[in-house]
């Protein structure tokens, strides 16, 4: 189920709000978590009733594994730990090897399952060519959002393996991991900022301050993907559809065109679910702030998925060694940080260029050979350059980067990096722009093809350059998770949330998935 569809604005979202504060209001909690749970799975298999078997089993696979986690004593517990010192010894040094028994055994749980529906192919088909084998390929049907809820669970079971949480009641943790508005493209929340507030009974009582708030960024966001990031997509669907066929202007426009689809598409969903936590009086974590404000590509991923680099420092960064073992070693472990983001965003070799140019770039920034003017760093830089160039360059170089996120071969990426240095023009620019046939200017396109109908690739052009304009002017402004939170919800802006709602509406007879339901 799409939140920019009707049955989710009109039958479910009430539905699943009606019930969730009717049954607290009664002192139901118990139930009212359950029914929760129940609504979460509903909205998840309504996509792919095939896809609830996975996270059933994944759920239940590691609240198993948590269970048995609980009985292995603590150490220095035991009959044994008033003992000699060398028993206590040999039963702390048991209780320390079941705990990494268990720690394998999660991570092969929760790793081999995503590896089986994302990497199994993608796997088979390298081995097929690098030893001319001819392993059968099993097309397996990607399940919606299993790289988030597997991330979730895998933090979950990290920490308990470590010692870090406790074991949880079934319906608390199933409502941790299934909870609709993060199930299915984020952000990763963790065990420890979602179950305390589910327990917390004062957050049960409906809220208008924060129920408020959450219809203001629900409608932002949704305005975000439905009027913006889909009117974008046009430009670039079609764009990449001819990478062979672009000139210059043209590859220019359409990888801005696909910055700000993706942009607005992920920007939107972050602002949905986070409005869709606030309408249950819960708060999830910020995940997306302004990225496109950043100067450096390291401010760029300190706002950009914030909570999967979260999860990539805490889980794998830091284990690593992190920065404690040298600034080679660090180098290193940002560089492979990286590299796992770009695999985890896709199974192809694209994505793993991507994400070692974003590491390269990282790593760059950590060299701290070019600082920013006017900003703290933690070493001295040789050079400072002024925050606007430092923009200009940290915006190209994402963009060039989704050379390599958007195309569908590594062959297609390059022939978009030859098209934009060949400097040539051959006014494919016009085709694109004439992607732009929205229903909101047919009176002006009807009202020119009848006065001047050889002006209409000219107008198209305008169309294009007002929505780039648009779009800048959009990405300049404050997160509006951080709006939402500080400003008040004046007249002015209840008007314009309702004028955008209905807006939406009308224009979601296309409904289109999100892109990171493809991650």
């Amino acid at each position: 189920m799409l939140f920019n569809s009707y049955i989710f604005i009109f039958l479910f979202l009430p539905l699943v709000l009606i019930g969730w504060y009717a049954l607290n209001y009664r002192q139901k909690y118990k139930t009212a978590c359950v029914f929760l749970a129940g609504m979460s799975l509903w909205f998840y298999a309504y996509f792919n009733v095939r896809y609830l078997a996975v996270i059933l089993v994944s759920m239940g696979a590691n609240y198993l594994l948590s269970f048995l986690l609980t009985r292995i004593p603590e150490e220095g517990s035991g009959e044994n730990a008033a003992g000699a010192d060398a028993d206590r010894r040999k039963a702390d040094a048991r209780v320390r090897l079941w705990r990494r028994a268990g720690l394998l055994a999660g991570l092969v749980l929760n790793l081999g399952i995503l590896f089986y529906f994302k990497y199994y192919d993608f796997f088979i088909e390298n081995i097929n060519l690098a030893f001319h084998t001819d392993f059968t390929l099993r097309h397996i049907l990607l399940p919606l959002g299993i790289s988030f809820f597997t991330f979730q669970q895998l933090s979950f079971i990290i920490d308990r393996c470590l010692g870090r949480c406790e074991h949880y009641d079934l319906v608390d943790y199933v409502t941790f991991v299934t909870f609709f508005p993060q199930l299915i493209a984020g952000p990763i929340v963790l065990y420890k900022e979602m179950i305390p507030q589910f327990k917390d009974l004062s957050r049960r009582r409906f809220n208008p301050a924060s129920f408020a708030r959450g219809i203001y960024l629900f409608v932002l966001g949704l305005a975000k993907k439905v009027l913006l990031a889909d009117t974008f997509a046009l430009m670039a669907n079609y764009g990449f559809a001819q990478t062979f066929s672009l000139d210059t202007v043209s590859t220019i426009a359409v990888i801005l065109a696909y910055t700000f689809e993706l942009y607005f598409d992920f920007s939107g969903y972050s602002d949905m679910a986070a409005g869709l936590g606030k309408m249950f009086n819960i708060e999830l974590p910020m995940n997306f702030n302004a990225p496109y404000r950043a100067c450096s590509i390291k401010e760029f991923w300190q706002r950009w998925h914030i909570t999967l680099s979260r999860f990539f420092i805490t889980y794998v960064y830091i284990p690593l060694g992190g920065s404690r073992k040298g600034r080679a070693r660090m180098l290193i472990n940002t560089f492979v940080i990286f590299l796992l983001s770009g695999l985890w965003h896709g199974a192809a070799w694209t994505y793993v260029a991507w994400g070692a140019m974003q590491g390269l770039l990282v790593v760059w920034d950590n060299l701290g050979i070019v600082g920013i003017r006017g900003r703290e760093e933690k070493r001295p830089a040789r050079c400072h350059i002024p925050a606007w160039l430092g923009w200009i360059f940290t915006f190209s170089l994402f963009n060039l980067s989704l050379f390599f996120f958007r195309s569908e071969s590594m062959l297609g990426a390059a022939q978009l990096f030859k098209n934009l240095f060949a400097g040539n023009w051959t006014g494919k620019i016009y085709e694109v722009a004439a992607r732009l046939d929205l229903p909101e200017i047919y009176v002006l396109r009807q009202g020119l093809e009848l006065a001047a109908p050889g002006l209409m690739n000219y107008f198209y052009l305008a169309v294009m350059l007002l929505l780039f304009a648009l779009a800048f002017f959009l990405i300049s402004r404050p997160a509006a998770y951080e709006r939402a939170a500080r400003g008040e919800l004046t007249s002015g802006r209840c008007w314009a949330v309702c004028i955008l709602l209905v807006w939406c509406i009308v224009s979601m007879s296309e409904v289109s998935t999100f892109l990171y339901f493809n991650f």
